[in-house]
């Protein structure tokens, strides 16, 4: 776990110890789990995977579903009170912002503000988006380049929340053909773990985490 020492008001965080980082996610219902168990959520697959590693890896999960990019924000200082000292945050929101039809802007300076948050604790950021299916993809358009525009501006990691084959795949959503299932989640976790140990990495060795520097296996873009 990582140590933060405080300077002049803002903290820093000091390298890990190598038996495990802390890791919040933070988002909607993809990273609270709609539907399914504790365990099957993301952060306790993510946890499991990243613990062949990492022993004592943590993965807090801070989802809640139904979150709009408004909402992330301000649940946000709490959070990260409740969190403690952090070695990375994994920051997944948008959907809801589309189907809601909040305006772009809104969409892109809550999230700025998210992202700044974390910056102003020294905290790195993989951030994630997902790309919409067929019937939702003109309505999604002017939010495209969001996370994109985002992660560049703030030197933040960007990754495809699904790996190629889960959205939209019919044994990969629960009974309301729209929330992953236990399965798909599986594969997020699997697909997401290269990312998150690479951003691990990259920041302790005080590198930037911006998207086209991770590997290629994590389908980054």
């Amino acid at each position: 776990m990582s140590l933060v020492a405080r300077a002049g008001g803002r903290s820093y965080v000091q390298p890990m110890d190598a038996s495990g980082p802390t890791i919040l996610a933070l988002g909607d219902s993809l990273v609270a789990g709609y539907g399914l168990s504790v365990d099957d959520a993301l952060p306790a697959q993510l946890q499991r995977r990243l613990r062949g590693r990492y022993p004592q890896a943590r993965v807090i999960g801070a989802g809640v579903s139904g979150a709009t990019s408004a909402d992330v924000l301000r649940r946000l200082p709490a959070a990260l009170e409740q969190a403690g000292a952090l070695d990375l945050a994994l920051v997944q929101v948008g959907p809801n912002d589309v189907l809601r039809g909040v305006a772009p802007d809104v969409v892109r300076a809550n999230l700025a503000r998210v992202l700044a948050t974390f910056a102003g604790r020294s905290v790195p950021v993989l951030l994630t988006r997902v790309d919409p299916p067929a019937m939702l993809r003109a309505r999604a358009a002017p939010y495209r380049t969001i996370h994109a525009d985002l992660a560049r501006d703030h030197d933040v990691g960007l990754v495809s929340f699904f790996p190629p084959g889960v959205l939209g795949h019919p044994e990969m959503v629960l009974a309301d053909r729209v929330h992953p299932n236990a399965r798909a989640i599986a594969a997020v976790a699997a697909h997401l773990l290269s990312a998150v140990e690479h951003a691990l990495a990259r920041s302790h060795a005080g590198a930037g985490l911006v998207g086209e520097d991770f590997p290629s296996g994590a389908e980054l873009r």
